[in-house]
C-alpha cells in the first residue's frame, strides 16, 4: 500500500472516536517495529520524523526509501504516513514535501498569532498542492525532547479559531498542558479548554506528549475530539532498558542484532499497547 496523508485518517477517527497514534522513528528497528505492530493490529499508523532523528537516518529521502522498502518487504496493508514532526520553517517542509513525506508539521507555535498564520498558510498552500497533510500549532508544549523545548503555555481558544479559520490546516495541536519527554508528577490536561477548541474548530485535535498520560485521560482526550497522540520517549524508554540489560547481563556479546533484535520486540509490543488505549485497532 503507499503512503497515505493523514487528512482522511484523522478525519475518520475523530468522526467514530479513536486516535491514531504518531510514534517516532528514530532508526531502522523502531521503524520495523512500528510498521509491523500497525500490520498486526491492522491499525492506521503515522511515522513522526523530527529534522534530528532525519538528519541522523541520513536525510528526508533516506529516510522516505527505509519506510518504502521496509513497507514493501513487509506487504504492509494499513494506512501509512510519513510525518514532518515539528518542522522548524517553511524551508524544512517543503523539503520534507519535495522528498516524499505525506504529511508535515509546521511549528511556528512561537511567534506571534498573525506570523504564525502567515507561515502556516504558506506550508499549507505547498503541501496542499501536492496532496500533503496538515499540523499546526498553538501555545507551547513544556519539556524537552530531541531538541525541542519549552516551558508550558496553554493555546488561546480564540486564537486556535482564528488560526483554523484562515489556514485550511488538517489538525492542531493545541497545547493543553502536556510535555515532550517523562512527565515530572501528575499530568494535568486543560479539557475544559480542549472542549472548547474542538468544538469551536470542529478540527481533528492533537496531543503532543503521549508518553505518560494516564489511559483516562488518553480517553477523555479522544471523547473531545483528539484524533492524533504522539508518542517516542515511552518507546525509547522500552527499548533503552531491555538494551540495558543485556549488555549489563552478558559483556561478551558485540553483535549489534543480538541486543537490537530484543529492543525493536519491546518496541512493538508498547506500540501495540498505545494502539489498543487509543482504539485505533482494527481500524485500518
Amino acid at each position: 500500500m503507499p503512503l497515505v496523508s493523514m487528512k482522511e485518517m484523522l478525519n475518520k477517527a475523530k468522526n467514530e472516536g479513536y486516535a491514531v497514534g504518531q510514534f517516532n522513528i528514530n532508526n531502522l528497528e523502531f521503524t520495523q517495529a512500528i510498521l509491523l505492530a500497525a500490520e498486526e493490529e491492522k491499525s492506521p499508523v503515522i511515522l513522526g520524523v523530527s529534522e534530528g532523528a532525519g538528519k541522523y537516518m541520513g536525510g528526508f529521502i533516506a529516510v522516505v526509501h527505509m519506510v518504502k522498502g521496509l513497507m514493501e518487504s513487509y506487504k504492509i496493508t494499513v494506512p501509512v504516513a510519513i510525518h514532518l514532526d515539528h518542522g522548524s520553517s517553511f524551508e524544512k517542509c517543503k523539503e520534507a514535501v519535495d522528498a516524499g513525506f505525506t504529511s508535515v508539521m509546521i511549528d511556528a507555535s512561537h511567534h506571534p498569532v498573525d506570523e504564525n498564520i502567515k507561515i502556516t498558510s504558506e506550508v499549507v498552500e505547498y503541501a496542499h498542492a501536492k496532496g500533503v497533510s496538515v499540523e499546526a500549532e498553538l501555545g507551547s508544549v513544556g519539556g524537552d525532547e530531541d531538541g525541542v523545548t519549552g516551558g508550558i503555555i496553554y493555546a488561546d481558544p480564540s486564537e486556535c479559531k482564528a488560526l483554523v479559520d484562515a489556514t485550511s490546516i488538517d489538525c492542531l495541536a493545541p497545547a493543553l498542558g502536556s510535555v515532550h519527554g517523562p512527565y515530572k508528577g501528575e499530568p494535568k490536561l486543560g479539557f475544559d479548554e480542549m472542549k472548547q477548541i474542538g468544538e469551536e474548530t470542529n478540527m481533528p485535535l492533537v496531543l503532543h506528549g503521549g508518553t505518560g498520560i494516564p489511559d483516562e485521560q488518553i480517553k477523555r482526550a479522544i471523547s473531545l475530539g483528539t484524533a492524533k497522540i504522539n508518542v517516542n520517549t515511552e518507546n525509547q524508554i522500552a527499548s533503552t532498558k531491555v538494551i540495558r540489560e543485556i549488555l549489563d547481563t552478558n559483556k561478551t556479546v558485540y553483535d549489534p542484532r543480538k541486543y537490537l533484535g530484543p529492543a525493536r520486540d519491546a518496541i512493538k509490543e508498547t506500540v501495540i499497547g498505545k494502539m489498543r488505549v487509543f482504539g485505533s485497532s482494527q481500524k485500518a
